[in-house]
């Protein structure tokens, strides 16, 4: 007999009709006995029966609960709409390119793929925590930005938004940037004008200074290895006053270039967007404007390097296999000396740097789409069909 902790999750959807998606340890044994009652598969693990022919969706609805109560299965039907259809209506009344995918967690386990990306330490963080949560929608636009839909545990009514990114991130409960949780109501069209309206923006400004932070501490990680350098070239010992000979000079400056190397790529990957929203005439210091251009050639300048680091990137992991660690770094270190100009300008002005991007504001999103233009209190037009959901992440 399968446990009673597996269940069959029922809620109805305007594009698919009847969805049972199976939850639990046993939730293979539940997807045979949704199978056997004569519903359809959906790519991505629902399954679903049309309700357009009332009379098959009845004897469907009748086979599966007998084929449940066979085999111990609780069927658990919500009051809540099919949450697919739920992200698509919102996706389609944000602004630019939205789309929305629902993924499954039939397993605890499963739920935990979310922590890695996770970037939020709200209602969301604590609901993943103290909760099972057998499914969700992921907002996407196409361009990067990932939102975490799903309904909010312990409430009839309501939905919790959060943020996700592949990026590195620092400590969600630590980091003053990580985004918080949005409370949604039940309606999209409320839902979407929050997200674009208070949401978004307040992401985008966490994004913003999140990158800022990432770049402030590259800098600070290539500066420090420069100092305690100079330090002992100045000396002519090693931090434990051990003599230094100039075959060991040179290696400690390869060592330096290849390490001023790796964080220069942050530098070159995040500042770029950060700077073009840089006006010094419009900021408190209207004299950091030569900063701010040595800092746009700096980056032009590196740009070329760059693009032959991308290009031979893959090249470089196969010949790590083939060389001692020492060649490894000293071919890495190439790029490092070639981008040194632009890592010592940045080094130089990371200070005029940091004022203007604090100063700045990040992109403005374009207008909430023409959809949602309507009073908060009308019902949506009928949801496109949902996309097929997918298993887990």
């Amino acid at each position: 007999m399968t446990p009673p902790s597996t269940e069959i999750a029922l809620s109805t959807s305007a594009a698919l009709g009847l969805v049972a998606i199976a939850v639990g340890e046993n939730y293979q044994k539940a997807n045979q006995a949704i199978e056997a009652a004569g519903l359809t598969r959906q790519p991505g693990g629902a399954y679903a029966v049309p309700l357009t022919d009332p009379k098959a969706a009845r004897r469907a609805a009748s086979a599966l609960a007998a084929h449940g109560h066979e085999h111990g299965i609780a069927l658990v039907t919500s009051t809540r709409r099919y949450l697919g259809d739920v992200g698509t209506e919102i996706a389609a009344q944000l602004p630019g390119n939205w789309s929305a995918q629902l993924e499954i967690y039939s397993l605890p386990l499963w739920q935990d793929d979310l922590w890695c990306q996770l970037w939020e330490a709200g209602e969301i963080h604590a609901a993943l925590q103290n909760h099972n949560v057998p499914f969700a929608s992921v907002l996407k636009d196409g361009q990067g930005t990932e939102l975490l839909l799903m309904e909010r545990p312990g409430h009839s009514s309501g939905y919790l938004l959060g943020a996700l990114t592949d990026h590195e991130k620092e400590d969600v409960l630590e980091d003053p940037t990580t985004p918080s949780t949005m409370v949604l109501p039940a309606e999209p069209d409320r839902a979407a004008a929050l997200i674009a309206g208070t949401f978004l923006p307040l992401y985008r400004n966490a994004v913003h200074h999140r990158d800022l932070n990432f770049v402030l501490a590259a800098l600070e990680r290539i500066r420090g290895e420069h100092r305690r350098l100079q330090g002992m070239k100045e000396s002519g010992h090693y931090a434990d006053g051990v003599p230094l000979s100039g075959r060991i000079t040179d290696a400690l400056e390869r060592s330096f270039t290849d390490l001023a190397w790796i964080q220069f790529r942050t530098v070159a990957d995040l500042a770029p967007d950060l700077i073009a929203r840089c006006d010094p005439g419009s900021s408190p210091w209207p004299g950091d404007q030569a900063a701010v251009v040595r800092l746009r050639s700096a980056l032009a300048d590196s740009e070329a390097t760059m693009r032959e680091y991308t290009t031979l990137n893959d090249d470089l992991h196969q010949l790590r296999r083939l060389l001692q660690t020492h060649e490894y770094h000293h071919v890495r270190a190439e790029f490092g000396l070639s981008a040194r100009p632009a890592i010592e300008t940045w080094l130089a002005d990371s200070a005029a740097f940091e004022r203007q991007v604090r100063a700045a504001k990040p992109a403005r999103p374009t207008a909430l789409a023409s959809s949602s233009q309507r009073a908060l209190t009308s019902r949506p037009v009928p949801p496109p069909a949902a996309p097929a959901p997918t298993v887990h992440r």
